[in-house]
């Protein structure tokens, strides 16, 4: 297990507005999907406006706050230039509101929108690279942070090119070109920071130590392999090349989990709260997500396909990021406000710190609403989605009541 140290980590200040403005975006996601039928097409502009608002509001805001945090801490040096996380996140959130706007009232937005987020992306990239560059550490951790960021440039430009075909500022093969951008954005820089960062975080909080890496290790190179074979097939139009990467992809995701196997085995803790139950029900999203794809590649129809993203980005994407905010911002206020208290007056436990039955509320409603939710989309069930849709928004209501709980939890 990787040593963690506080002695570089930025204020709380700068951080916690990511936590609470994601939070705030995961609401507003999950309250939109009251609005769709479980019939649709990603070429639809209003899935595509979801999609962006899902991704980028919730998931990229709460990956660059814990970052912001965990980049300096892990490798134990200070942020480059630490200032930049203040203009980050308006212009992210900003350029966020802005493209769903575009997908949803009108195309024109997309471009202004597109190039908000494009700096926002670039400024974090530029940022993360060049701490990186600080640091003496070689890890499998810093190697994840150079690849995942070199995929999310790679991303993000696809899309802004796309952005600006929509728009009619220039005309490009929008087709080719949104497939590249997900793949690159959900496998190059969501799974492969998620993977990072589990082998420091996981370890950390379930007190695991003295495991092998060579599974992560393997599957890190094979994915960062897969994403890429992705990337250029998509970018050339070359179908066997797609298939091929998405294959490749699958073997790396599974010694990902493997690795999460052994990390299990190790575990010294293995109290069921919040924050082990959430991990358990997106490994298991996972496993599903690659169930589905398998049978999709296989010649299924599209139903597949939309099942095995929806158990991806919301089941396992969600519930990883959201059952780690439960450990990682009570870690990250206690240092703040009670770790200067130590030895001078009785300080809380980081468990005492979160609203336990929020944080269940939030689990079961949203893990109710994932499962029903999935199904609804194998099947094309339209009341099912509906309610599942109602459950995952109970659910988002107590994420955001819980994370205002606990970002105000010992502040004067």
């Amino acid at each position: 297990m990787l040593a963690i140290s506080k002695d570089f980590a930025p204020p709380l200040k700068l951080i916690s507005p990511f936590f609470k403005v994601g939070s705030g975006f995961y609401l507003l996601a999950m309250m939109s999907l009251l609005a769709f039928d479980a019939t649709f097409s990603y070429q639809e502009f209003s899935i595509a406006g979801w999609i962006h608002l899902y991704l980028l509001g919730f998931v990229m805001i709460i990956i660059f706050g814990a970052m912001a945090q965990l980049i300096p801490v892990v490798l134990e040096v200070g942020h480059a230039v630490v200032d930049l996380y203040y203009v980050i996140l308006p212009l992210l959130g900003m350029g966020t509101v802005i493209m769903v706007g575009g997908f949803w009232i009108n195309p024109v937005l997309l471009t202004y929108g597109g190039l908000l987020v494009l700096i926002s992306m670039i400024i974090f990239a530029f940022e993360a690279l060049v701490t990186l560059k600080k640091a003496e550490r070689k890890s499998l951790t810093v190697k994840t942070i150079l690849v995942s960021n070199s995929y999310l440039l790679l991303g993000i430009l696809t899309g802004f090119t796309i952005a600006l075909g929509f728009s009619g500022a220039i005309s490009v093969d929008t087709d080719s070109l949104i497939k590249a951008h997900v793949y690159a954005v959900l496998g190059g820089f969501v799974l492969l920071t998620i993977m990072g960062l589990s082998l420091t975080l996981i370890p950390m909080f379930s007190l695991a130590h003295g495991f092998d890496e060579t599974p992560i290790k393997k599957g890190f190179n094979i994915i960062s392999l897969g994403v890429g074979a992705v990337f250029i097939g998509a970018l050339l139009g070359e179908n066997l090349v797609q298939i091929l990467g998405y294959l490749i992809t699958m073997v790396g995701v599974v010694l990902y989990l493997y690795q999460i196997y052994i990390i299990y085995e190790l575990t010294v803790r293995k109290e069921m709260d919040i924050w082990a139950k959430s991990l358990m029900f997106a490994f298991a999203s996972l496993i599903i997500s690659l169930f589905l794809g398998a049978i999709y590649l296989l010649g299924m129809n599209s139903n597949w396909l939309h099942a095995s993203i929806w158990f991806y980005m919301i089941g396992f994407i969600g519930f990883v990021i959201n059952g780690h905010l439960f450990k990682i911002v009570p870690f990250l206020i206690w240092f703040e406000r009670f770790a200067p208290l130590v030895g001078k007056e009785p300080v809380p436990m980081f468990g005492q710190m979160y609203p336990k039955d929020k944080a269940e509320m939030l689990f079961w409603f949203s893990s109710f609403g994932t499962v029903l939710g999935g199904i609804a989309l194998l099947i094309e069930n339209d009341f099912m989605f509906k309610s599942s849709a109602s459950l995952l928004f109970v659910g988002a209501i107590f994420l955001y009541l819980a994370m205002s709980n606990m970002l105000a939890y010992g502040k004067e």
